[in-house]
């Protein structure tokens, strides 16, 4: 028997042989190029943060970490892998905060979900700006299964105390057994569903429902970042959006430290009457503390009927807590806010367009006869994180301004989908002007930007814009208090340019500072103008006084 010196000289030896077998690489004559080494680095360090996140199961931060690093390295699978998980695991946790979809989960029964789902095919065969990959949609499906069966939420919700590992085993085996067997068809794949369902049902106790209505959600999700399978409250809050009103207490919330920190208060709302300002956090809802259910939950509970009461805790800035009950009602949701003459000297008009819904025509046609009246021979017009909106506001907006030629065209998979928008001369604004937008700017704000800027019917200022070049169609279902969100186009600009990941360049970059964004006006609080802090608007500003001076 060999004695263990023996064989470690030995191994010894031979790494030696090897080494000196490879002088090239022995004395180190490939180098690697920094930059493949910084980005090697970059990597790891995406990943480390990422793991860190996925440890504390913070899915929300984890998603906004991951979008970014795949923005920063496209084409990278393990980024689009765990971006993919992340979502899931957020929508999850989201969907059991959910009253509306817990309830249709309690009450749909197998044939129902099957049915719903099979719906929910239907509507992406019919209208996704894609060709469906049956296949796909079911891999993604038994991924979404792992996910939920590892979320506390989704266990507590169903009373599931199986063992993580052999769900999980079960799963992997499942798996395994159908990747041999393709599925050719939205039928194919409704059969599919149905045999896994009746597995985990037999296996794990896991009631059919649960399982095909997991499938459904994530079929949607599969498809692309904008397509969504819409539980019912979220389905009204989306119509709410786009009518431009709705029933609640008036504000805008960000979850944050186990709380909801106000963003904004809409004038005339309840909360703006009971006080409610930026800054104060509510900390506690009926009772509940915010730090002891998800902020989703919290969320939820502030919504309800209209006249129905509402108690709050909120914690103040300085650190006072204070009681409120207040009644809900319908609130409008103005499109346009902050109008005024912001250099009177040279009649310099500004607004700021928030988002694009049924009402924006309208509230833009007012603020634009608003600024004539005071003297109005300049306009900027601040887009600036706009998320976007309808399509046809966004055409109205800038037809506005542009007096002929094409505002936007779409191009889908079908041929109802391909539609050009065209300018009218009539109702046209001759006025100089400027149009502020940043990363934050997207979908219809991206519209009306690609329009101004294509037809040199303004100057651009900012940073490029965010790059969400699609059309989504909200498609309400049959089978059950809930409706499905769908990519149908791409939208491109008047001169044919895709605006998918390219965004809109400003013909004037001024980047951000951490003291322009603090500037920006999010509600009518904040002063519109302090020409220190906002480096694009104080570009803006220079750029009109300049076009008026040489008329």
């Amino acid at each position: 028997m060999r004695s263990r010196t023996s064989i470690l000289r030995r191994l010894a030896l031979s790494l030696v042989i090897v080494a000196t077998g490879l002088p090239g690489l022995a004395r180190g004559q490939v180098r690697i190029p920094s930059a493949a080494l910084a980005d090697v680095a970059e990597l790891e360090s995406i990943f480390r943060v990422g793991d860190q996140l996925e440890r504390e199961r913070r899915w929300g931060e984890a998603l906004s970490h991951y979008e970014k690093a795949r923005k920063d390295h496209p084409g990278r699978q393990e980024i689009e892998h765990r971006l993919t998980v992340a979502r899931f695991h957020y929508e999850v946790v989201r969907r059991y905060s959910d009253t509306s979809f817990i309830e249709t989960v309690r009450t749909i029964g197998e044939q129902g979900s099957l049915d719903l789902y099979g719906e929910v095919l239907l509507k992406i065969q019919a209208h996704h700006v894609q060709r469906a990959d049956w296949n796909q949609l079911i891999e993604r499906g038994l991924t979404a299964m792992e996910v939920a069966i590892a979320e506390p939420s989704f266990r507590r919700q169903h009373r599931f105390d199986i063992p993580e590992e052999s769900a999980m085993s079960l799963l992997a085996d499942i798996r395994q057994h159908f990747e041999a067997v393709p599925v050719y068809s939205r039928h194919d794949a409704r059969q599919r569903v149905d045999e896994i369902a009746d597995v985990l049902e037999q296996r794990l106790q896991l009631p059919s429902a649960v399982t095909v209505s997991e499938f459904t959600c994530a079929a949607a999700a599969s498809l692309d970042d904008y397509s969504a399978f819409l539980t019912g409250n979220q389905l009204d809050d989306i119509l709410s959006q786009i009518e431009g009103n709705f029933v609640g207490l008036g504000i805008e919330l960000k979850a944050e430290d186990k709380a909801l920190r106000i963003v904004s208060v809409i004038p005339g709302g309840p909360a703006d009457q009971g006080g409610i300002v930026t800054g104060d956090r509510i900390v506690e809802v009926d009772g509940q503390s915010t730090r002891d259910i998800s902020t989703d939950k919290a969320a939820d509970m502030l919504k309800g009927i209209e006249g129905s009461l509402v108690n709050l805790v909120l914690l103040d800035p300085s650190g006072e807590t204070r009681r409120l009950r207040l009644t809900r009602t319908r609130v409008d949701v103005p499109s346009v806010d902050t109008i005024q003459i912001v250099d009177k000297d040279y009649g310099i008009g500004y607004f700021r367009l928030s988002s694009f819904q049924k009402t924006t025509n309208r509230d833009v046609d007012a603020a634009l006869w608003k600024l004539h009246q005071q003297g109005m021979r300049s306009l900027i017009v601040d887009v600036r994180g706009n998320p976007g909106g309808l399509l046809t506001a966004a055409v109205e907006v800038a037809d506005k301004f542009v007096s002929q030629g094409d505002i936007v065209s779409t191009r889908g998979r079908s041929s109802g989908e391909d539609f050009d928008y065209k300018a009218h001369a009539v109702g046209t604004w001759r006025v100089p002007l400027i149009v502020l937008i940043d990363g934050d700017s997207a979908s219809a704000s991206e519209i009306f930007a690609g329009a101004i800027h294509d037809h040199r019917r303004g100057t651009l200022v900012g940073t490029r814009s965010y790059g969400k070049g699609s059309v989504q169609g909200i498609f309400p279902l049959s089978v059950a208090n809930a409706g499905i969100r769908l990519t149908t186009a791409k939208f491109y600009s008047p001169s044919g340019q895709a605006i998918s990941h390219r965004g809109v360049e400003p013909d004037v970059e001024v980047k951000a500072t951490e003291q322009t964004l603090a500037a920006k006006p999010i509600d009518n609080l904040l002063p519109i103008v302090d020409q220190h802090r906002d480096a694009a608007l104080t570009a803006s500003l220079q750029i009109a006084r300049q076009q008026l001076s040489q008329r």
